[in-house]
């Protein structure tokens, strides 16, 4: 499903294109993808990972820094609910992530069907990107708002695990909820919060792979949905 998902997406980008590559296994087959067609585009990540991938697949890389537009932007995610909001918080990069989304004509979503809810389902936390001295502070509004918190650790790594920005992560366990728009504006109103895992109304598509085949599902932006 992933390959036939990674497929779709190369049928989207043009040469000339400056593309925006998140991490996971489906963007290392669209890497391939891309490379055997010998599309030419320039490729912005927030992802170690996949600009090696990129760079070992001969194309070209540039950083973030340097670009004021993406003309598209992929990455997977968590679980993403029908109105294309999402979790993406297992690699802890989504302050990186959302700034590529910013720039992004537009923000793509690679799924597959097991993915997929009428609503989030919260099987995954939300992850925060914490200001080390807002520690504390952090954990106990998060507390206020329902969330059993916990810092996040790694065994290949002593001690709490650190943002590429120098911050802590941590992750909050929510119950699933319907007032997603009032725990978005919550979370990022909380001092100390650099950034969060929660994707509300970010993605302007998705495409999503079956066993059988794909479908490419827009956002209704005109209606906020």
């Amino acid at each position: 499903m992933k390959k036939r998902c990674a497929l779709r997406a190369l049928e989207l980008i043009e040469d000339g294109m400056t593309i925006g590559l998140g991490g996971g296994s489906t963007i290392s087959f669209l890497i391939s993808f891309i490379r055997d067609a010998k599309r030419d585009v320039q490729i912005v990540t927030p992802s170690y990972s996949t600009a090696a991938l990129c760079a070992a697949a001969g194309l070209t890389v540039i950083p973030t820094h340097l670009i004021s537009q993406i003309d598209l932007a992929f990455d997977g995610c968590d679980e993403v609910d029908q109105s294309l909001n999402a979790l993406k918080s297992g690699g802890a990069i989504h302050t990186k992530e959302k700034i590529i989304a910013s720039l992004a004509k537009e923000y793509i979503l690679l799924v597959d069907e097991t993915k997929v809810f009428p609503s989030l389902r919260f099987n995954v936390p939300v992850a925060l990107e914490v200001i080390p001295e807002a520690r504390l502070y952090v954990a106990e509004e998060m507390k206020k708002l329902g969330a059993e918190v916990v810092e996040r650790t790694s065994s290949a790594k002593d001690g709490i695990t650190m943002s590429d920005n120098g911050n802590l992560i941590m992750d909050a366990y929510f119950k699933p909820t319907p007032k997603l728009r009032e725990l978005n504006a919550q979370l990022k109103q909380t001092v100390g919060v650099v950034e969060t895992s929660l994707f509300y109304q970010i993605a302007t598509k998705m495409i999503i792979a079956t066993e059988t085949t794909t479908k490419i599902i827009e956002r209704d932006v005109e209606n906020g949905i």
